[in-house]
């Protein structure tokens, strides 16, 4: 067992991998809880997709790809809340009509330049292909994330809950909007690397959605998600090398394999749990308040 772990350290590909794997899972974990519980599980698919155009610019020009990725991930944003706040259009509806059509640039651009951008690499990520270089971008950008929401950690959640005690607080509601999406932004463009543009979603959505079936308050939630995530991760790694399999899809099957866990035996929340008190007779215990940090 201590040969199946050690054995595959001792390639350099394995080690960055495992790094970037972990820097990424932790704040796209992090971030999740927020995102679960404002709701903007669709924005952060919507910003995941809509920076493929950017990214396929940025391998074109020679440019660093995280700058091309930012770049339109502001720019999908900014479309959204246009098309929202000039038109009847509903936000549902405003992200989905941008990041489709994002996402369709960029497919357009691959297929007219085939040669140049590896489609499955921009795609799906190439874990086990990264360069030094790679991993400290990805590292650098994961830590600025960190740093933002352990600090903004307090505004975020009143935010999160209570928009309008917010304003009365003189914290702006608009401006810590404005916080969440560049901090999703570059989340993803660090995450990308890992799994990217099509998986990455679910390392925003799966990481808090687990948490938030095991605990009714928000400080624990920022526990359990990213230590819950990176265990997943650390196995998918390991399983993509051992079974030759695609590694970003690995590593996002073994969150789903945890949040199915979850969902079916969680203490308070899981299906098979509650139908099990039902059975006997047991009441559920009192739900606590998410807030509480």
């Amino acid at each position: 067992m201590l040969d199946l772990l050690v054995d595959p350290l001792q390639y350099g590909f394995m080690q960055r991998a495992l790094i970037v794997a972990v820097a990424a899972t932790v704040v796209c974990a992090l971030l999740s809880c927020w995102l679960v519980l404002i709701g903007w599980s669709l924005m952060g698919d919507a910003v995941s997709h809509a920076v493929l155009p950017g990214v396929v610019l940025a391998y074109l020009v020679g440019a660093p790809f995280a700058l091309g990725a930012l770049l339109f991930a502001g720019i999908a944003v900014a479309l959204i809340g246009l098309v929202r706040s000039t038109s009847r259009v509903k936000e549902d509806a405003a992200i989905g009509i941008v990041f489709t059509t994002l996402f369709a640039l960029g497919v357009v651009l691959i297929s007219k330049n085939p040669s140049q951008v590896d489609l499955n690499h921009v795609l799906f990520g190439n874990l086990l292909g990264l360069a030094s270089s790679d991993v400290w971008q990805v590292s650098a950008l994961a830590a600025v994330v960190l740093i933002v929401l352990v600090v903004k950690r307090r505004d975020l959640t009143l935010f999160a809950f209570d928009r309008v005690q917010a304003h009365a607080l003189g914290i702006s509601p608009g401006r810590l909007s404005a916080l969440l999406l560049a901090l999703l932004a570059v989340t993803i463009v660090s995450a990308i690397q890992a799994v990217g543009v099509i998986l990455v979603v679910a390392m925003l959505i799966i990481p808090g959605a687990t948490a938030y079936l095991l605990t009714d308050r928000l400080a624990r939630m920022l526990v359990i998600a990213p230590v819950l995530a990176v265990a997943a991760s650390v196995v998918g790694v390991y399983t993509s090398y051992y079974t030759d399999a695609a590694t970003g899809g690995v590593v996002v099957l073994a969150q789903a394999v945890v949040f199915a866990a979850v969902y079916l035996f969680s203490p308070r929340h899981g299906v098979v749990t509650k139908a099990i008190r039902h059975r006997t007779g047991a009441g559920d215990a009192g739900e606590s308040v998410l807030p509480v940090t």
